[in-house]
This record gives structure tokens, sequence and C-alpha cells, in this order.
């Protein structure tokens, strides 16, 4: 404590996620916490619920407790505001604006991959779970499904969805309602294809006979489904020991080299989409 009052710097590291409850924020920070302590720092966990006044308070009580850095996986205040902190910061997953070192997925390109897999497998109608509007990945992500379908003989429905389970299954299971003709749906988040396979199998519909479902995270709860889910897969461990050891070279006073790194998505085909292995 009288080390920290004297240098006002302490070796913790704050990291601020939006959501607890969604698989793809604990696994991010796992990886965070991994590199955070193998390089000598306590990691200090908060979840903003992506709420303005909550992740502002989290942020004057790390600053307050003199962290000697923080990543941020939420994003929901200024730019003016994280500009006059007094702190090194990495945005993770969510861009913060020019000039703050971000580490990020290629939602763009993966959404295509992603789509152009379910066209490949004969589907007519994809209807596409967005996510939130004005939300950065989800926004790049509708970008890489829309490219990938516009050269393409197929319907489609776009609807706006959080990444949040229940909502996702009650939003699919109208959609599925409403519509017949849905054989396929691109969800811009695993939790919400997970809540899309519950809306599925409430119908009964068959997956991916008749519906096939096509998510973008990669979280392990993907695997344990039944049927499994095929994915978008971001490779969230690298996402976060990348951020995290580029917030240590800024507490160091070293060089960035980039200020935006991209981390590139894989395919991952299962048992919730046609053409995946027996």
């Amino acid at each position: 404590i009288a080390r920290s009052l004297s240098t006002k710097q302490t070796k913790a590291i704050g990291l601020i996620i939006p959501d607890i409850m969604n698989p793809f924020f604990p696994e991010l920070a796992r990886a965070v916490e991994d590199v955070a302590v193998a390089n000598g720092y306590a990691l200090i966990l908060c979840n903003s619920d992506e709420q303005r006044e909550k992740e502002k308070n989290y942020i004057e009580t790390l600053s307050r407790k003199y962290v000697a850095g923080m990543i941020l996986a939420t994003s929901e205040l200024e730019k003016t505001y994280y500009e006059q902190l007094n702190v090194p910061i990495v945005a993770l997953d969510r861009p913060i604006g020019s000039g703050f070192p971000t580490v990020m997925t290629m939602n763009e390109e993966g959404a295509h991959l992603g789509t152009e897999f379910l066209i490949k497998q004969k589907a007519r109608h994809i209807a596409c779970l967005r996510g939130p509007e004005g939300l950065r990945p989800a926004d790049d992500r509708l970008k890489g499904f829309l490219k990938a379908i516009s050269s393409a003989s197929v319907s489609v429905t776009v609807v706006p969805c959080p990444f949040e389970y229940k909502e996702s299954e009650k939003i699919v299971k109208n959609l599925l309602l409403k519509d017949e003709t849905i054989d396929a749906i691109f969800a811009c988040s695993d939790i919400s294809a997970i809540g899309a396979i519950k809306a599925a199998h409430s119908l009964g519909i068959r997956i991916p006979d008749q519906v096939q479902i096509m998510g973008f995270d990669g979280i392990g709860l993907g695997e344990m489904m039944n049927p499994s889910l095929a994915t978008v897969a971001q490779n969230i461990y690298e996402l976060g020991s990348r951020a995290t050891e580029m917030l240590i070279k800024q507490i160091d006073g070293n060089t960035i080299d980039r200020l935006d790194e991209y981390v590139s998505p894989q395919l991952i085909i299962r048992e919730s989409v046609k053409g995946a292995r027996k």
C-alpha cells in the first residue's frame, strides 16, 4: 500500500466486461488473467452490464485503486472521457476510437465465411440475428453477412437481437412461427445461436434437416449442445493474451508497434449445419 501511494501505481490490471453471463467474456477474462499473473500482475474483474454509469463508476474506482492499466471490453462512454484518463488503456473486442490500442477479431470476414458456408449447403431463406444495433462487432458481422448474400439467390430476414439467451430464444421462436420458409439462421453470437436451437426444439423443428444454425464466437458451451453448434470461432484466448501483452508494454513504457491488431476467426463445422462429419 505504501509503495502504491508513493508511485501512484499498483501491480494490478483492471478488466471491464459488459456481461459476465455471456460465456464469451469469462473465457476472455481467463486469458487476460493468465498473462497478467505470468507478468506479476493481479487482475480486477468488473462487470458493467452494458450500463454507462456502472462502467464509469468502475473506471473511477479502478483509478482510485491506482491500477497500472485497464483493458476495456466495453465502451459505453464517449471517446473524450477515456482520453482524459491518466492510465494506459487497451480496447478489447469493442473499439473506443482512433488513438487507442485495440485488439479484435476480423468480424466482417468471419461472418462472410459462416454465411457463405450456409449458402453452399443449399440454404434458401437465411435469417440473420444481427446483434445490437450500433455495436461495432455486431455491425461488422452484419456487413460480412450482407456481403456474402449479395451475389446469392437467397431470401433474407435481418432482425436485431441482443447477445442474450432467453431473448434470442423468444425472437427466433416468433420468426419461425411467422415464416416457415426460413431454413437457416446465422446468429452474430453463439449465445443467440443457442437460444435459436432451444426455440427450434420447442417447435419440433429438426436441426439441421429443417433449419441449419450457425453461431459466432466459439465458446466451449457450443460443443456441448445437442446438436453441437457450428460456429465462426474467435480465437478467444489469443484476443485476451494479445490485449494484455499490449497493455503491459504500455505500462513498461515501451512503444507499441501497431495500435490495431486483428485476429483471424476459424469456421468450425458441427452438427447444427448440413455437411458436418458424422
